[in-house]
């Protein structure tokens, strides 16, 4: 597991706090100091049998109406570079029905505190770390609201601090967190009809607990049949030493089905470095090193492993205002192109607002930079999967 691929995310922070200097010269050893909980682990009790028949276990699920950060639907802007930009009008989602799919989203890490190992699942609507998820769900689970149905759980997620040890303390959070998803996931299958195509989707830590999900749940079962895509984004999966032993095949087309999505964004000039670092040094699925293997890129605009494809085929860009809690789709903003290390540069830095992190990294835009493109994705694999039914 790449233990240290999100500890940029608590450098980010801390480089504000203490100055570059300190920075550049000690940013392990701090982002470890300020977010790596100084307690002792203490295990997780298991959910109760059916917990997630309880709706305060979701940030989205079917009922939640206007209140479904998921259902959430941008307006659409002018063109990057066009005059009008501030013209805006609702999204046209009428033009393109897709038939009946359930997405599966898991959201990533919200939870900073020291204080414990994994978020408390009683932890009030209203907190920091509910807030920051929910959010997270309307600009990450949004470009998949044209399913029938969409379930987000929320789940005792590992906190920032698991990902920047070594300490067993950290890969047993992280268990723990996916032992919750688990759960979640296997009541999102009960409420379903034995038929309904189904899409599964998360990004960081989401992620994580997504690509395990398919190496120990779905890999085999009769659910691998309905899956319309996985879309395991923004945590880097190796095509050697990961995929073949997930049972499930990079998309290689833009209308393939039972496959899987990932990228991880870049401005220009890159500077991926500390991830390529973590990545290099941590273990894959197949029990080695990942060390210098390609990462999976898929090209989010042409929904193919790999290749580049300009800024006037993105259809949409989804630019937060300055409280993410919402914001503008903006076509033509960036191009795609995946690399030979695998990893997806998206040209000059784009203006997205001040969550972009050490070395030009675009982690948390990782789906809104490529929004509509993800949108029109899942449909067209959804048409595919129909069609061939």
């Amino acid at each position: 597991m790449a233990k240290k691929f999100l500890y940029f995310i608590a450098a980010c922070i801390v480089l504000f706090l203490i100055g570059r200097i300190g920075y550049e010269l000690f940013q392990d050893e701090l982002a470890e100091m300020a977010f790596v909980p100084s307690a002792e682990f203490t295990p997780t009790e298991p959910l109760e049998a059916n917990a997630y028949q309880d709706p305060a276990l979701w940030i989205s699920r079917p009922g939640f109406g206007v209140n479904d950060p998921a259902r959430w639907q941008p307006s659409v802007a002018a063109a990057a570079g066009e005059p009008g930009t501030e013209a805006k009008q609702p999204a046209n989602t009428a033009a393109s029905e897709v038939p009946n799919f359930a997405i599966f989203f898991i959201h990533p890490t919200s939870y900073l505190s020291r204080e414990s190992w994994n978020a408390p699942i009683e932890e009030a609507a209203d907190s920091d770390a509910d807030t920051i998820a929910r959010t997270y769900v309307r600009g990450m689970a949004s470009p998949f609201n044209k399913a029938s149905e969409i379930w987000a759980p929320r789940y005792r997620q590992a906190t920032m601090g698991a990902f920047l040890t070594d300490a067993p303390e950290g890969e047993q959070a992280i268990d723990a967190a996916y032992a919750d998803v688990l759960e979640a996931y296997r009541y999102f299958l009960s409420s379903l009809d034995a038929d309904t195509p189904i899409v599964l989707a998360g990004h960081s830590q989401g992620s994580l607990h997504l690509l395990r999900l398919l190496r120990e749940e779905i890999a085999g079962s009769s659910e691998a049949d309905r899956l319309v895509a996985a879309y395991a984004v923004g945590w880097p999966v190796s095509i050697d030493h990961d995929l073949p032993a997930m049972g499930i095949d990079a998309c290689a087309t833009p209308s393939q089905t039972g496959c899987l999505l990932s990228w991880s964004s870049f401005a220009e000039p890159a500077d991926p470095s500390s991830v390529m670092k973590a990545y290099s040094n941590s273990v894959g699925f197949d029990g080695e090193l990942r060390g210098d293997s390609t990462i999976l890129c898929t090209n989010p605009i042409t929904g193919t492993f790999g290749g580049s494809a300009p800024e006037s085929q993105n259809l949409g860009t989804l630019v937060p205002d300055d409280s993410m809690s919402s914001g503008d789709l903006v076509p033509g903003a960036v191009p795609a192109r995946c690399d030979e290390r695998g990893l997806l540069l998206i040209g000059d830095p784009p203006e997205l607002g001040s969550y972009v992190l050490p070395g030009n990294n675009y982690h948390v835009y990782d789906i809104p930079l490529f929004w509509a493109n993800t949108q029109a994705d899942v449909a067209r694999r959804v048409r595919a999967m129909d069609t061939a039914n």
